[in-house]
Order: structure tokens, then C-alpha cells, then sequence
């Protein structure tokens, strides 16, 4: 699986990468090694973020679903258990 993004995002991403570099790091990283690392990261924790992603929306969609089921629900064969339906002596 391949994860994709904008050429926006990826260069925000690789300016990202700089800076953290910069602001934590003993060296600085270039702009292509900033791009390689984004690209392995991608590509190694890409799917594991985003498998994680949709489990959580799975998840969400699930309980609406029962909620769904709760709010909608009718009971089945409720003629007789209704209040003043009585039975005629016969």
C-alpha cells in the first residue's frame, strides 16, 4: 500500500523535518535527506497509522449502528400488550 500526499503537504512535511532537525538534533538534515526519511516514514509507519485510523472509525461507525438499532427498534407483536386492549367475555 502506498500512501500519497500533496506536493504541499510534502513539502510542509520535509520544512517540518528540517526545523525538528535544527531545533533537536546535534546536525542539521538537508533537504533531500529530509525527504528520503519522510518517504521512509511513509512508507514503514504510513499503514500503521492509517490501518489504526480506520479500525478507529470502524469502531465509531459500530456503535452509531447500535444506537441506530436502539433508537428505531420496535417491538414485534405488541397488539395485546397495549393498554385498554382487553380480551371480550365471552
Amino acid at each position: 500500500m502506498t500512501i500519497e500526499i500533496s506536493k504541499e503537504a510534502q513539502t510542509q512535511a520535509i520544512q517540518s523535518i528540517e526545523r525538528y532537525f535544527c531545533e533537536h538534533m546535534d546536525e542539521p538534515i538537508g533537504n533531500m535527506a529530509a525527504g528520503g526519511l519522510l518517504g521512509f516514514f511513509l512508507e514503514e509507519l504510513g499503514p500503521l497509522v492509517y490501518n489504526k485510523a480506520v479500525s478507529d472509525v470502524q469502531d465509531r461507525l459500530q456503535a452509531r449502528i447500535m444506537e441506530v438499532d436502539i433508537k428505531v427498534h420496535e417491538g414485534e407483536l405488541q397488539y395485546w400488550h397495549k393498554p385498554g386492549r382487553q380480551r371480550k367475555a365471552r
